[in-house]
């Protein structure tokens, strides 16, 4: 930074499943060297340690001494009310953090060890969170209060605080860019193991689906997305289910995993294409879901001018593009297919030359999104 060269950049991925491995890439004197390395990877402590060394190594590791690193941003998936802008890490912060387990699961424990796990091998780096929270901090009361009692929000702080905003913020900005200039009325579609989508008027975020926690909205992964709050109450009362067990079945165990017995969409595209009823049904419901929000924002948005599709199903799967975005013509929603399964780098225009509503593919750099953070919060 400032120039933004990427030196090293790398994946961890299918941790904790079977098939997990390490993919690292470096540029040294413009050179770019890939090491893979499939290993078990069983949590995410054990993925960020086996990084650590890949970073430091003598052969083709980017720094010598742990030493020369400035400083680390940590994604923070949930900054709850405490945080509504990228701050530098202190005890204080990573105990509020640790706070916040409970509404994010899945993600904020793996965050908050990466966050211990840098400090161990970079002791001397300034350690900063950016939470994915924070870019739906715009979005109204309307957007964010929840029809519970009052108390329940002004002693508690239950409301509607959103996610992948980091992801969404990057996007949108890039999308501004490649169209002009501002797009007064936008929605970027985040599809990862985790799904999310949001409104954007004028560059802001108006409303997003994820909500106190990023487990509902769209089908996801793992997460059932929207459900009605009768069959927590009659997994409960009726199967004897537990309130850790109920959590455990939302977060880990349902979603594309629950529906097709995979939680990663290129598998589940293998068993659509082989024809199991089972993926065929996933594949519907997960874009009938993703139909109904572009419905919903557009109606909130009065009207539609772009929409963005981003992270790794949203970039990779253009089955998903195809029928999330089929029989929406009254939109001005118009899928040009041979654009959409023609693929291509950097930013794709997928819709029809005539159509209304620009469809775009922008590959998501959260990372980016990141290091701009931190380098401003660091040089201001």
């Amino acid at each position: 930074m400032p120039e933004a060269t990427v030196v090293c950049s790398g994946l961890v991925d299918r941790v904790g499943f079977d098939g997990s491995g390490i993919r690292h890439k470096t540029y040294i004197n413009r050179r770019e060297k890939i090491i893979e390395d499939t290993q078990p990877i069983a949590n995410h402590a054990t993925g960020l340690k086996a990084v650590a060394k890949l970073l430091t190594n003598p052969e083709y590791g980017i720094v010598q001494d742990p030493k020369e690193i400035d400083v680390v941003g940590h994604r923070v998936v949930h900054g709850g009310e405490s945080f509504s802008d990228t701050i530098i890490i202190n005890a204080e912060v990573k105990e509020k953090i640790k706070g916040l387990f409970s509404l994010a699961p899945l993600h904020n424990p793996p965050n908050y060890e990466g966050i211990v796990t840098a400090e161990q091998v970079f002791p001397e780096a300034v350690q900063v969170a950016v939470f994915d929270t924070s870019f739906h901090q715009t979005m109204p009361p309307i957007a964010f209060r929840m029809a519970i009692p009052n108390s329940l929000y002004v002693k508690d702080g239950i409301r509607a605080y959103g996610f992948h905003g980091t992801s969404h913020k990057y996007v949108s900005g890039q999308a501004a860019h490649y169209l002009g200039g501002n797009v007064p009325r936008m929605i970027t579609i985040h599809l990862g193991n985790g799904c999310s989508m949001c409104a954007i008027r004028d560059g802001v975020c108006i409303d997003t689906s994820m909500g106190l926690g990023p487990m509902n909205g769209l089908i996801m992964g793992t997460r059932a997305g929207d459900i009605d709050q009768s069959v927590i109450f009659y997994l409960m009362n009726q199967l004897g289910y537990s309130i850790a067990e109920v959590n455990t079945m939302l977060n880990h165990k349902s979603g594309m995993l629950g529906l097709t017995g995979f939680s990663d969409m290129r598998d589940v595209n293998t068993q659509y294409k082989k024809g199991d009823e089972k993926s065929i049904l996933a594949y519907s419901m997960y874009a009938y879901r993703i139909r109904k929000f572009i419905g919903a924002y557009a109606a909130v948005l009065n009207g539609l001018d772009a929409i963005v599709f981003t992270a790794g199903v949203g970039e990779n799967d253009p089955l998903t593009r195809s029928l999330a975005t089929t029989c929406m013509e009254y939109l001005g929603i118009r899928l040009d297919e041979e654009k959409n399964y023609a693929g291509g780098h950097g930013i794709l225009e997928i819709n029809k030359a005539e159509a209304p509503v620009k469809i775009l593919v922008i590959p998501t750099n959260e990372e980016l999104e990141i290091a701009r953070q931190c380098y401003a919060l660091l040089t201001m």
